[in-house]
């Protein structure tokens, strides 16, 4: 068998390998004595050492200088974006073999199983920020192949707020707390990053993005996100394709309302973080199918808009999504520092057969990521369990500090004689990495492709793809940070700016933040694709969490049998009350209470079961259910009424009560009410 053929005829990974490299690393403290790093035994560690119990302390306290000077280096510094974040572990199959346009191994046939590890992230805010701020989502994988570490970095649009890497330090200086109070805190809601909009036009296509729907998320398990970049695959022929990369959940794509995600800020700032701990404990395993599009080179210039122009997109209509696997997160961390903080992505990590365009904001890119986590983790942060690939890795760097090698050889140069030239480079036809032989000509400028100049025919198609809810909402969006923005001049910038967009968009945004309408008008696009609008995305019932309101004397069999088929269909379920404990039915049966009126909110859930019941404090209790019920009705999510709780919502000529399921005499009413949980808000409530 030739080197090309054995190359082709890729082992199947295996997919515990991480795990069982990482087990090396988990330590169990639980049931074991106490000891310093070095193994001494502490016999107190209450007290620090004194000349007397009222005395000075004592230099020689080699414990309490230990343990304190850990503790005050404790925290690394944090990432300048993406600060707040958090990971699990999981892996990805391969659907079907890629051969055809890469050489990529974990790419090479159907059903080979890579193991990962995938860190979800915001932008704007530190790592004491919340989860559901608007902003701009990101998510990380890194694929642990036997060719190595593969990092796929994606955002949750297809878009990115700048054209060149240049500017990157600017909008994100401009995008963060303000220099002299240090504040907002996760939010571009301020004078600085409208100001920057205003004066970038070509930021306005992102922003847009992140003022609609997609900038507030409901899950992580519900992100669809893009490479935004334009990578090449190139096969064992040296043939190379453009390509750009799309993680599609299977849950479908989902949002928040910005009343939700401002409150839930505050009700509970790590929302995405346990929703998704949860969903992997309960085996609901978050899947996100891999899709592709594809440009061959010679097609480069076909399309009206540049494909290497990270502000904009490639439409799924125009360049078709090829599913290509999935990935599965099956497990949670054991420890946040190690598993997340520590780890450690870069786009420049590729494996043959994965490589880059000349998409300008990629190529600032591969130099920018490395010499972050050089900063952040120290020279030796690919050593780290959570960062050391799975298959043995060897080169002639030495030293630095938290080296955790203990490299035995003598030679640590290229080329030698003393050690047979050792380690040694390997021909691409046995695996070693080759570039791909792009050709390069012109002249050495500062400056910016002319093709990359059209900043607002993209803006105006996803505008135009848009429901009318989707467009309210963005209204909304744009009406809330702008409304915070305390320039007039930085408010009529926008306004003049968004008009390009479309006149309507613009006039009401004017009205409602009190500057003058924008003369002009939206540029003449009337395109719209399908694929932008989250109107067409899936939707189950599976995952959604539905808040029980009951109190004691509640219909057992009617409520039994509810409950049941909320569980057959995968839905999440909270037992609300008034006092934690359990609530008892008519017969005597017994449920326990999750969460209490005040320990849980209906921000908390998707949709709401109205039982009733009694309680201690009757008028109380009728209060707070009534309270929850309101904001549900509000927010349009599915509400069910069971037929001991049909006091709480009457009809009236002001509601049309669109998305309640009555329990009485409709015999069909679990079936009715998983079809509504499935449907998720009911727009045309009122």
């Amino acid at each position: 068998m030739d080197k090309k053929s054995e190359r082709n005829q890729q082992l199947p990974v295996n997919q515990d390998a991480k795990q069982e490299q990482l087990d090396q690393y988990r330590i169990q403290n639980t049931g074991n004595p106490m000891t310093t790093n070095q193994k001494r035994k502490i016999a107190n560690d209450s007290e620090t050492l004194k000349a007397g119990e009222r005395g000075p302390s004592l230099h020689e306290d080699w414990h309490y200088f230990e343990k304190m000077s850990h503790f005050v280096q404790e925290e690394e510094p944090e990432r300048v974006v993406h600060a707040r974040g958090y990971s699990a572990h999981g892996e990805f199959e391969c659907y079907q073999s890629m051969r055809h346009v890469t050489k990529a191994g974990f790419l090479q046939e159907p059903g080979i199983k890579t193991p990962i590890t995938c860190r979800f992230s915001t932008v704007q805010g530190p790592r004491g920020s919340y989860d559901t701020a608007r902003d701009l989502r990101c998510k990380g994988v890194k694929f642990y192949t036997e060719e190595g570490n593969y990092d796929l970095t994606t955002i949750a649009m297809p878009v990115l707020i700048n054209q060149d890497p240049m500017k990157f330090p600017d909008v994100i200086h401009a995008y963060q707390a303000k220099d002299d109070d240090d504040i907002p805190t996760a939010t571009g809601a301020h004078d600085y990053f409208w100001d920057y909009v205003a004066n970038n036009p070509e930021s306005l296509h992102m922003v847009t993005w992140i003022m609609s729907d997609r900038g507030i998320l409901r899950s992580y398990r519900m992100m669809e996100s893009w490479s935004i970049n334009t990578y090449l695959f190139v096969n064992e022929e040296g043939v190379a394709t453009f390509v750009r990369f799309v993680w599609k959940p299977v849950l479908g794509v989902h949002s928040l309302l910005q009343d939700e995600a401002i409150k839930l800020g505050g009700i509970d700032p790590d929302f995405h973080r346990k929703d998704l701990r949860e969903a992997i404990d309960k085996g609901f395993y978050p899947e996100y199918e891999l899709g592709v599009q594809l440009i061959p080179l010679e097609d480069e210039f076909k399309f009206d808009f540049d494909i290497l122009d990270p502000a904009k997109f490639w439409p799924e209509e125009l360049v078709p999504v090829q599913i290509i696997g999935k990935l599965t997160l099956n497990r949670n961390i054991d420890n946040y520092h190690t598993e997340s903080e520590q780890v450690a992505f870069n786009p420049a990590n590729v494996v043959p057969g994965i490589d880059f365009s000349n998409d300008p904001v990629l190529q600032g890119r591969l130099i920018a990521y490395h010499m972050a986590q050089t900063h952040r983790i120290g020279p030796n942060f690919q050593e780290l369990p959570i960062n050391k690939p799975i298959c043995p890795f060897h080169n002639n760097q030495r030293r630095g500090p938290m080296r955790y090698r203990i490299d035995v050889d003598q030679v640590s140069y290229h080329k030698n004689s003393l050690a047979n030239n050792t380690p040694h480079t390997t021909p691409p036809e046995e695996g070693g990495y080759e570039h791909y032989p792009k050709k390069v000509e012109g002249h050495v400028v500062r400056g910016r492709s002319e093709s990359f100049n059209d900043f607002f025919s993209q803006v105006r198609i996803f505008w135009n793809s848009l429901t009318p809810v989707e467009k309210q909402h963005t209204i909304e969006g744009f009406s809330y940070q702008l409304g915070k923005v305390k320039s007039e001049s930085v408010r009529q910038q926008n306004v003049d700016l968004l008009v390009n967009v479309d006149k309507e968009l613009a006039t009401i945004v004017a009205e409602n933040i009190g500057v003058n309408p924008p003369s002009g008008t939206n540029v003449p696009v009337e395109t719209r694709y399908p694929s932008l609008s989250q109107a067409n995305t899936p939707k189950y019932a599976a995952t959604q969490r539905v808040g029980v309101l009951i109190g004691d004397g509640f219909n057992s069999q009617e409520v039994s049998g509810v409950l049941n088929q909320l569980k057959q269909n995968g839905v999440f379920i909270r037992i609300i009350s008034n006092k934690l404990g359990m609530v008892t039915g008519s017969d005597g049966s017994q449920l326990k209470v999750d969460q209490t009126f005040i320990t849980s909110s209906p921000y908390l859930v998707d949709a709401i079961y109205v039982v009733g019941g009694t309680a201690r404090n009757q008028a109380m209790f009728n209060k707070d259910v009534t309270r929850f019920l309101h904001k549900a009705y509000e927010q349009y999510k599915p509400i069910g009424i069971a037929s001991t709780g049909q006091s709480y919502l009457q009809p009236a000529e002001q509601n049309n009560l669109a998305g309640v399921i009555f329990a009485a005499n409709n015999p069909n009413f679990g079936e009715d009410f998983v079809s509504a949980i499935c449907k998720q808000r009911f727009w045309d409530r009122r």
